[in-house]
């Protein structure tokens, strides 16, 4: 006779897909990063303490700069100065010589500044908190918080470009960058973990970096796409949205190729301002507007036989664009250098320390 007693069934196990899902945003995050973190040169292997030399070094040289140019150089680098008091008893010029091609050269001296700050004023020792690191030469709110984060595993946001494009899609913010740089700001600081904050900051780096890119993310296997509020509006590849840039300033100047025998002049730049302190093909004023040839050539740096080389050289900034004229001349044997200037071995102009954009212009000069 069948029983009259109903059997209850048993409550279902949750799937591993569930308890997934239910985990918090920054539990999923770290377990996708623990499985899928990138191999960097300034990165510590799991279970090892990060070296606050190298976070500092490298978020410096991070700035506005892609990882695979960064790699060389930070390798470079910590070859030759291994430690914050090794960089700091350098003198600039070879630091700045060191980092030439990098770009944003106030980035070096304000490295070089910090670094004997740290060697001179703190003991070798960099501050272990956000206020301490922020009040470091050319450390801003952004590399203070990495720093604060992957060196001391201190609970803070380190909001990069890769950072913002994660949080801007996970919150759909459609107002544009910058105004919106806040509001990212404090929900990327909202997601920060009490527990391995440092882990964190990286996995959020590596997540933009490469699942959440600017173009095409793989949504499919982001291991927050469940939350996605940019994704679920099918918006995700719209943002984040960005301010229309201005039109940039197009400038043009002359640039002197000063040749004396088997040398060729350079001069030294102004320590502040743009590409300060570094060694330069003299050149004109760089102004709006056709060239004034003679006016360019009042500012040359010794009174020689100009002839103009054929095409011109293009170098673009972050504020504007730049268009050289290219005059060569030949100085007497018996010529000195003027001031801040220098005679520089032609074979030798590789090592230099010129900037990209003087290293075109040698580059476009007769050998």
């Amino acid at each position: 006779m069948p029983s009259l007693t109903k059997r209850v069934p048993k409550p279902a196990k949750p799937s591993r897909k569930n308890v997934t899902v239910a985990a918090p945003l920054s539990d999923r995050i770290l377990r996708w990063y623990d499985r899928h973190r990138r191999v960097l040169p300034w990165r510590a292997l799991p279970g090892v303490a990060a070296d606050p030399y190298k976070v500092w070094l490298s978020e410096i040289m991070l700035q506005q700069t892609t990882v695979a140019a960064v790699g060389p150089y930070f390798r470079a680098f910590t070859e030759r100065w291994p430690t914050v008091g090794a960089l700091a008893a350098t003198p600039l010029d070879d630091l700045l010589a060191a980092w030439a091609g990098l770009g944003y050269y106030a980035r070096a001296r304000n490295l070089h500044a910090c670094a004997r700050h740290v060697a001179g004023e703190l003991g070798g020792v960099f501050p272990n908190t956000l206020g301490g690191l922020r009040a470091l030469p050319g450390v801003g709110p952004y590399t203070a918080g990495a720093i604060a984060a992957i060196a001391f595993d201190l609970p803070a946001a380190a909001v990069d470009g890769n950072v913002e494009r994660v949080v801007s899609r996970l919150y759909a913010i459609t107002a544009p960058l910058p105004a919106s740089k806040p509001e990212i700001k404090r929900l990327a600081e909202a997601m920060v973990p009490q527990k391995r904050a440092g882990d964190f900051a990286q996995a959020m780096m590596d997540l933009g970096a490469t699942i959440c890119t600017p173009r095409g993310p793989a949504c499919a296997i982001c291991p927050v796409s469940v939350d996605c509020a940019a994704r679920a509006q099918g918006i995700q590849g719209e943002l984040p949205k960005k301010a229309a840039k201005k039109a940039r300033p197009f400038k043009r100047a002359a640039a002197f190729w000063i040749v004396k025998g088997d040398e060729v002049l350079l001069r030294r730049r102004a320590p502040k301002g743009l590409l300060g302190g570094m060694l330069e093909v003299p050149s004109s004023s760089w102004a709006e507007g056709e060239i004034d040839k003679a006016a360019a050539k009042a500012e040359a740096p010794l009174d020689l036989k100009w002839f103009a080389l054929p095409g011109v050289v293009r170098h673009g900034f972050t504020h504007f664009e730049l268009e050289f004229t290219v005059l060569a001349g030949h100085a007497p044997k018996n010529a000195k250098p003027p001031k801040d200037c220098l005679w520089w071995p032609r074979a030798k102009i590789n090592e230099a320390g010129l900037p990209t954009v003087f290293a075109k212009i040698a580059k476009h000069a007769p050998g």
